[in-house]
């Protein structure tokens, strides 16, 4: 048994894990570390390997602060650390017993670290320990409820919708600018509402603040305002060490700022990221944070990662060539341990429907390769993208999970359940009392509302709404049961709670879904969830931020054992990889999309956008490109197709990357075709009856 974790490390991950050193007291001396890793070049290996040899040397584990972004990355990354550090102390033992490694016990998404400092310090920031966050939905909902009391809903001009409303005000807040930056740059067609919007979003928070609620934004806001006092900053960030951020090119300013309160001189800090993989503007992340580095921490150490491990060379040759054109990265080159490969495909058809057939022909052809369809994908820029494709795919019989739809904790029956817990939790959120209190049959929103302030009235005691007056006599055992559940729930241990809230709604699943069955599936994947968590505000705060998926992602014409095509976003693809990818449209108006054009920095995410859709593919690559698209927005007369042009980012360098190829569903169009090549049909049919 190896004693060195690093062995298996390249000579630049090995650089990157290893940097700093350990002083005799203990103590880790380390300037900040920026780590750039290209695509497939083992980022999560290197940090993981990084929290290791921190703990190997000396760190103890409860002092190290690691931050991802999703719960799944945090699980796996702790989970392989601390597997190093155990194989290495047992090898340094001589394999014998050795103490067990500490816990990393700070470990999450900057949401979920963020409740979890607010839950501890919420008495500085005058909340209750109790308050709730709401999921995306719920905040919407609030949202379009103050919407409707300011009567904007009325209006004779097209004021944005509640889903919209909350997209303003989470990037404004995200991106720490003022409304007017935010509708100018991502809204300008909503700029003539900017004083309702500032009236809606004040109403909005105060709302929030007396139901003691939160939204995702105000996780990461309210930490920021924690941190801005500097003996909170200074305290919080005595606690570590060491902190670790994964996928820094997403970070927005919110983020960054936090970051830089807590570890002003950037001791101990390590970033690991791609600016090539900068995606999500969108969402307020802001690029600068990765690229201004250097700038932000004094004396700061670049590693980059070059040596990929995912692609053959050919794909990575024109996955280079096209970050190479970029106004402003980190220039590198990646390098494949994997061969040369096949060169990428560039395949232009006639349209969308041949586009469907000829993926079609090429999934199946490589399916009878040996290549499974869960090992083949097909990215797209945006989900209508797909129609044609989707018609297609099941005339040829072949299953497939498309990756956008509706997420698990977005189902009505998942959300019903979590609102009983968070109403529980916090009698106050009335989002999720309205929506508890409405399962009843025959309670409707005027009951809702005076029940809601009646338990206000009496400081939240469930077991008094059992009296309250005005409920249907027919509603009266249902009220009743929910009265006493409530009162149980909000007295009770956490452990065996979720039980009893699917026992009580059990019988209103029957009665409100045809086909209950899948949908109990549900509940029972929420319910073995449960069972890793000691807490119900833990349990409740991290299931709603970071969401596990659940049987509504897998294709509903297929069993779960068996095989099926991924259709996927390319923003949602990155991180994955496939064996072959196809990679829909890709002309001018959709990569780069239309909406970016005369914008230098929206032109250069689209440029990121594309690299991160090619380099998702293993051993074949394949990009599409319609001569014309069907537009139904077009007048019914005349042509009601737009024609295609290449895409601007395939310039000549990076088209000599690709094999160019034509292809048609018909014989005649085919290149190298022999049009003399005649067949007598008139003979020929003749002749069956002769």
């Amino acid at each position: 048994m190896n004693a060195d974790p690093m062995a298996s490390l390249n000579t630049a991950q090995r650089r990157a894990a290893t940097f700093g050193s350990a002083a005799e007291n203990g103590a880790w001396s380390s300037a900040p570390l920026l780590v750039i890793a290209g695509a497939g070049t083992g980022k999560t290996t290197t940090l993981a390997h990084r929290v290791a040899h921190l703990c190997l040397q000396g760190a103890s584990p409860e002092r190290i602060l690691l931050l991802t972004f999703t719960r799944l990355a945090a699980r796996e990354m702790v989970q392989r650390s601390q597997n190093m550090v155990a194989a290495a102390m047992k090898a340094r033992h001589g394999g014998g017993r050795a103490g067990a490694p500490g816990k990393i016990d700070w470990v999450g998404t900057f949401h979920a670290i963020g409740a979890r400092l607010i839950r501890h310090y919420h008495e500085s920031l005058g909340l209750d320990a109790s308050f709730s966050v709401l999921d995306r939905g719920d905040s919407a909902d609030m949202m379009d409820l103050e919407r409707q009391t300011l009567g904007y809903h009325k209006s004779r001009d097209r004021f944005p919708q509640k889903a919209t409303c909350l997209d303003i005000y989470s990037r404004t807040v995200n991106a720490q600018c003022s409304l007017r930056e935010t509708l100018e740059g991502a809204f300008p067609h909503f700029l003539q509402w900017q004083d309702e919007l500032k009236l809606l979003f004040a109403a909005y928070v105060e709302r929030k603040l007396k139901q003691q609620t939160l939204d995702y934004d105000d996780l990461l806001l309210y930490w920021f305002y924690l941190v801005e006092e500097p003996r909170i900053a200074a305290d919080i960030g005595s606690h570590f060490d060491h902190i670790l951020v994964d996928e820094y090119q997403d970070t927005n300013r919110l983020q960054a700022d936090i970051i830089r309160r807590i570890r002003p001189d950037g001791a101990g800090l390590t970033v690991v990221g791609d600016d090539a993989q900068s995606i999500y503007s969108f969402r307020a992340a802001e690029i600068d944070n990765i690229l201004d580095f250097p700038q932000h921490y004094a004396g700061a150490e670049v590693v980059k990662l070059e040596q990929n491990y995912r692609s053959t060379q050919e794909i990575l040759d024109a996955s280079n060539s096209l970050m190479a054109e970029a106004e402003r990265t980190y220039q590198k080159s990646l390098q494949s341990v994997r061969g040369n490969g096949q060169r990428p495909l560039l395949v232009t058809v006639e349209d969308e429907h041949e586009e469907a057939l000829y993926l079609c022909e090429q999934i199946l052809e490589r399916r009878e390769q040996g290549i499974d369809l869960r090992q083949q994908a097909v990215l797209f820029r945006n989900s209508r993208h797909t129609m044609r494709l989707e018609l297609e795919l099941a005339k040829h019989d072949i299953p497939y999970v498309k990756y956008g739809g509706l997420k698990y904790m977005e189902s009505a029956h998942v959300k019903d359940v979590m609102s009983v817990l968070s109403w529980a939790e916090n009698p106050k959120n009335d989002v999720a009392g309205f929506r508890v209190l409405q399962i009843l049959e025959g309670i409707g929103p005027a009951t809702g509302r005076k029940a809601l302030e009646h338990l206000l009235v009496n400081d939240g005691d469930f077991a008094s709404l059992d009296a309250l007056a005005g409920v249907p006599s027919g509603s009266r055992p249902q009220w009743q049961d929910l009265a006493y559940l409530m009162s149980v729930l909000s007295s009770a241990v956490w452990q065996g709670q979720l039980e009893l809230v699917m026992k009580w709604y059990q019988p209103h699943l029957e009665r409100r879904y045809d086909h209950s069955f899948p949908r109990e599936g549900d509940l029972e994947q929420l319910l073995q969830l449960s069972n890793d968590y000691q807490e119900r505000s833990v349990f409740l705060t991290e299931v709603t931020l970071d969401p596990p998926s659940g049987s509504g992602d897998l294709p509903t014409s297929a069993h779960i054992d068996e095989d099926f095509l991924i259709l996927s976003t390319v923003h949602s693809a990155k991180g994955q990889e496939w064996d072959t990818v196809y990679v829909q449209h890709f002309s001018d108006g959709t990569f780069p999309n239309e909406f970016a054009a005369g914008d230098k920095d929206k032109l250069e995410e689209e440029r990121r956008l594309a690299y991160v859709a090619l380099t998702r593919a293993k051993n074949r690559l394949v990009l599409v490109n319609p001569f014309k698209y069907f537009v139904p927005e077009q007048p019914k007369y005349g042509d009601r197709h737009v024609y295609g042009t290449k895409s601007r980012f395939l310039t000549d360098p990076v088209s000599a990357k690709f094999d160019l190829g034509h292809w048609s569903s018909r014989p005649e169009a085919r290149p190298g075709w022999d049009a003399s090549v005649r067949v007598d049909l008139k003979q020929r049919a003749r002749a069956m009856w002769s």
